[in-house]
């Protein structure tokens, strides 16, 4: 007599319950998704042509997409000098104080961006580190470009320095100890395994860092200001053009901002998908 319940070319037994559960939780990922369209169908309706050619011909939103276009390309390179090694140290090394500095680590991914630009402010004009820094060895932060670099990478570098991290994890250390049996110094098995094997993480960090970095706009307000053909980006044109009333052409390069945030989702999830959901 045959007691089975099914064979294994059955597959599993779906009741009404289970149909209930599967449907119930496709009607949140269908609301969601179609509220997000929603938004920007809606945008893209709003903005005519006028305010496109607004966009393309003026020279103060050309100077103020190079200059996110730029600033965001520094930061990102200057976050990745950090991130690699910290990534690699954080993932292989146990040291005295570590939870202490992966939570400084997170903590710029938590706190709120306006934090960031105030702390800038407050160090560089009234501390004597700050005003030293400034005033005697001349470099100077406040309201200049160098400050949206400075100002970007505080509120960025953590993205690419925990995508690294979590490359570098999940990098399997057998491998590593192979290359040191074979005679490899820890730098050759760094560069020649570890480093090549968690290359898609940190590339996918380091394209999260960049678009984080290119739509900052809270802490620039506070530490740079705003001023045209200075330190302008596109965030903080969307700002200046709605606050006189241009709502068509802040939607326009808010769309723009848009196209960029996507293409940048999309490059995270073809080198490493798994960068997003691990932050």
């Amino acid at each position: 007599m045959n007691t089975s319940f099914g064979s294994a070319q059955d597959g599993p037994v779906r009741g009404w319950r289970d149909r209930v559960f599967s449907a119930t939780a496709f009607f949140f990922v269908s609301v969601f998704m179609l509220f997000v369209l929603v938004l920007i169908v809606t945008d893209v309706f709003y903005v005519d042509k006028k305010a496109v050619m607004t966009v393309l011909t003026s020279k103060f939103i050309r100077h103020a997409l190079w200059m996110s276009i730029w600033t965001s390309c520094v930061t990102t390179f200057i976050a990745l000098l950090f991130a690699v090694p910290m990534g690699y140290a954080l993932s292989r090394f146990r040291f005295p104080g570590q939870f202490l500095a992966e939570t400084l680590v997170d903590l710029p991914i938590v706190f709120p961006p306006l934090v960031a630009g105030l702390t800038l402010l407050v160090f560089f004009s009234q501390t004597t580190v700050g005003r030293w820094i400034q005033d005697d060895l001349g470099i100077e932060f406040v309201f200049q470009p160098k400050g949206i670099v400075l100002c970007q990478f505080v509120a960025a570098a953590s993205f690419a320095i925990r995508s690294a991290k979590s490359a570098f994890d999940d990098v399997d250390r057998r491998c590593e100890n192979v290359a040191l049996t074979m005679g490899c110094t820890q730098w050759g098995s760094f560069h020649r395994v570890s480093l090549p094997l968690a290359r898609n993480g940190i590339i996918a960090g380091g394209i999260l860092t960049w678009a984080r970095a290119f739509g900052l706009f809270g802490p620039l307000m506070i530490f740079v200001g705003s001023f045209r053909g200075r330190t302008e980006v596109l965030s903080t044109t969307i700002f200046l053009e709605q606050s006189v009333g241009n709502l068509e052409v802040a939607l326009a390069i808010a769309l723009l901002l848009i196209f960029v945030a996507l293409i940048a989702v999309t490059g995270i999830r073809l080198v490493g998908g798994s960068a997003l959901v691990k932050l």
